[in-house]
């Protein structure tokens, strides 16, 4: 399986692809899309849309995974990025991709298992799990390579579930895919 991990932004747009196969990661390419802040939001649209959709031909990934809608200060700049996901997710949709959505925290929280980590801390260990070097690349880069490794590994996530206070010494409670589309879901994002 191909998984296309995205971190939206309206001037810079991190992906990565990223091949899954009997539980082995392999990193495909990842970078960022660069659409220049001078230009009207038609044309940021199009041309991170067009960059994106030549890769999709060339990668062919089946599924996305996508940084959730996070609360901005200024309405603005939420809508312009509402524009941004909702094209993306078209064009992969069009392409018979499934979507799924992963809030910073839970992502944080798949890397480095702290779902208040700073974006570096990610970073690091997004380039440690998957083996490479880390690169001068923008964080967007590195955030989409963490969004497609939460997509590809969600299983630090359901050990996240278990209520630690509620837990008898020595016995583990198993999170069933319920309570981790709930935890989910409660922290603003959605599964298929």
């Amino acid at each position: 399986m191909i998984i296309l991990g995205i971190d939206p932004g309206s001037i810079t747009t991190g992906y990565a692809f990223l091949q899954v196969d009997c539980g082995s990661v392999k990193v495909l390419e990842y970078g960022t899309i660069h659409a220049p802040a001078g230009h009207p939001v038609e044309d940021r649209l199009l041309h991170i849309v067009t960059e994106l959709e030549s890769r999709l031909d060339t990668y062919r990934p089946e599924a996305l995974a996508m940084e959730g809608v996070f609360f901005a200060k200024n309405a603005k700049s939420a809508l312009v990025l509402g524009h941004i996901r909702g094209a993306i997710l078209v064009a992969c949709r069009k392409r018979g991709m499934s979507f799924s959505e992963y809030p910073p925290k839970v992502v944080k929280q798949a890397v480095t298992g702290d779902g208040s980590a700073a974006k570096e801390q990610v970073a690091n260990m997004v380039f440690a799990r998957l083996g490479i070097e880390r690169s001068d690349l923008p964080l967007d880069a590195s955030d989409a390579l963490a969004i497609a490794w939460t997509h590809a590994n969600p299983a630090p996530l359901t050990a996240a579930l278990a209520p630690h206070s509620k837990r008898p010494a020595g016995r583990k409670k198993k999170a069933s895919v319920a309570d981790w589309k709930a935890l989910v879901e409660k922290m603003g994002g959605k599964l298929p």
